[in-house]
């Protein structure tokens, strides 16, 4: 089983489209996306149009439970600076795009989705950790904070984002895979992508950095 597992799309279609593009000429089973997939980039039913015809397996992170949920208006109320103001009219733009069935469809993603490997090991997708969803499993924690946030979770590997920040860890038997960001990748100019494979040879992951610029100049 090959999987392609990404993260943080944030409503950045071509970002997505980059990965799916270079995902597909390395060939995958199944695409995997732990959330955030909508908001706030400029094309957020786009996004998600092209998740669902890529038959994504999807789980809610903190970004789709709050497009789903919060009130704009109080957003709008609330906001006190020009950045603030903007990002709370943009969360507006973004509800009224995707549309309410879109909306509900989002209040109603897992924050956990299970996938049994075909060399008998668990997977766990999750945004941020199996202890709490909107908490991340960060690059820069220690394995004791690391392992309070895995806690008694039974999956052999744990795929998640959030964070931004791809990085692969091993501890007490868990591998740990953060895929890091396609549309919100630190430093821009490339997506994250992290793929799975199980075998004979075990569990191979390979996490690569997808190129945009070519890409969005080509117009994938």
């Amino acid at each position: 089983m090959r999987l392609l597992c990404i993260s943080d799309v944030h409503g950045e279609l071509a970002a997505l489209r980059a990965v799916l593009a270079t995902a597909e000429a390395r060939g995958y089973h199944k695409l995997l996306v732990a959330g955030d997939l909508c908001f706030p980039g400029p094309e957020p039913l786009e996004t998600w149009r092209a998740l669902i015809r890529a038959q994504a397996v999807c789980v809610q992170g903190v970004t789709d439970q709050a497009l789903a949920t919060v009130d704009p208006n109080r957003l709008l109320e609330a906001a006190t600076s020009p950045a603030e103001q903007a990002m709370a009219r943009r969360f507006l733009e973004s509800r009224k795009a995707v549309g309410e069935l879109v909306l509900e469809r989002l209040r109603r993603l897992p924050t956990h989705h299970r996938l049994p490997l075909d060399n008998g090991a668990e997977l766990l997708l999750v945004h941020g950790s199996p202890e709490d969803p909107t908490d991340p499993l960060t690059h820069d924690l220690d394995d004791d904070e690391m392992l309070a946030l895995i806690g008694d979770d039974p999956a052999d590997l744990i795929v998640c984002g959030m964070s931004h920040l791809p990085f692969v860890r091993d501890l007490d038997g868990v591998k740990v895979i953060n895929v890091g960001s396609v549309g919100d990748a630190p430093g821009g100019g490339v997506a994250h992508a992290t793929f799975i494979e199980t075998g004979p040879a075990g569990i191979l992951v390979e996490q690569v950095d997808v190129p945009l610029a070519d890409a969005i100049a080509l117009g994938v």
